[in-house]
């Protein structure tokens, strides 16, 4: 059975992360009319040579800066993007900070789109976070939720290392934690090969059945909705585990996996309007809360948290802007108050 492979080619979404620049060169590029190029001045009259002297004089004089000038243009700056990465799927909005090092991007495709991304660290064995994005066309059903009686969740084909996680070595069974989704099957329902990838092991993080599927499947569920088909929005989802602070992490890994004390996730919605940005931290236990509220923080709280960079491809002042809003303001623009 295909399962897809990674590809070279790549092909945005609805929404791409991609910033692209289309500046008008219409001015430049048309040709000057007879008599008005450099050297048709020389042919004009005294009177109009000395109009046009005195026009230039005046032109300039009005084009200069002054501070009553009003605003200037903006300028897009972006000194913490991944834009200079070789990669272009990086670049994409939903991506954070790569880490580099020992980690590794890891993107699947279906249908020629980006279907998901992972970062993987070699070193740890471990998913640090998965990367999607959501919109009406990958939110319709087409397909149900893969099962197999022989490879439920298979090995990665797209990881070509030797800490890589195998079926044939899945750490997950009988070591009393579920494979807990972080592209859950349920976003990717769009086709099969997308829902099949969502099993891959690099997609699965350990979580006890009791988090998994109570208070983390509500938060999903929750995200979920947020898109509908149909929708002109685009949701940037970013989800994970602490794996890098040792004050984050369980004392004891569990057949060599680092058991997470708490998971996030990362949402910034582009609408309409503009952008909105918002995160969940929540403790890694048994719960089946649907009061999701109290779980809710700002982007740069989930940043000092987690040590992630997220939505750095975002221009630096709509970045800040989204990810420094009040919690308030966020439980506000997100409709849980």
């Amino acid at each position: 059975m295909s399962m897809g492979k990674t590809q070279i080619q790549y092909k945005g979404t609805n929404e791409s992360s991609n910033a692209e620049y289309n500046l008008s060169k219409s001015l430049s590029n048309q040709k000057p009319p007879l008599g008005r190029g450099l050297t048709g001045i020389t042919s004009l009259s005294g009177m109009a040579y000395l109009l046009l002297f005195f026009s230039l004089l005046l032109f300039t004089a009005c084009s200069s800066s002054s501070d009553d000038d009003g605003p200037a243009a903006p300028t897009v700056n972006n000194i913490n993007s991944n834009l200079a990465d070789a990669n272009p799927v990086v670049h994409r909005l939903e991506f954070p900070k790569v880490k580099g090092g020992s980690s590794l991007i890891i993107t699947h495709f279906d249908n020629g789109e980006v279907n998901y991304s992972v970062e993987w660290d070699t070193v740890k064995r471990s998913n640090r976070w998965s990367a999607y994005e959501m919109y009406s066309s990958n939110r319709e059903t087409h397909t149900s939720r893969y099962y197999s009686d022989d490879d439920q969740y298979p090995t990665d084909p797209d990881l070509h290392c030797s800490t890589a996680w195998t079926s044939d070595n899945d750490p997950f069974w009988r070591s009393g934690y579920d494979h807990g989704h972080l592209c859950p099957s349920a976003d990717r329902l769009n086709s099969r090969n997308a829902n099949i990838q969502t099993f891959y092991l690099t997609n699965m993080m350990p979580q006890t059945n009791g988090f998994n599927a109570g208070v983390w499947a509500n938060m999903e569920s929750w995200v979920r909705n947020q898109i509908k088909v149909g929708s002109r929005d685009t949701l940037y989802v970013v989800k994970g585990g602490t794996i890098d602070n040792d004050s984050q992490i369980s004392p004891n890994k569990v057949h060599g996996m680092i058991i997470p004390k708490y998971y996030y996730m990362a949402l910034l919605m582009k609408n309409s309007t503009g952008y909105k940005a918002m995160g969940f931290w929540i403790e890694h236990k048994n719960s089946s809360d649907t009061d999701l509220a109290k779980y809710v923080v700002n982007i740069d709280t989930l940043e000092q948290l987690t040590g992630i960079d997220f939505f750095c491809n975002l221009p630096d002042n709509t970045e800040e802007h989204v990810e420094s809003l009040p919690l308030d303001n966020v439980l506000r623009a997100w409709s849980f108050k």
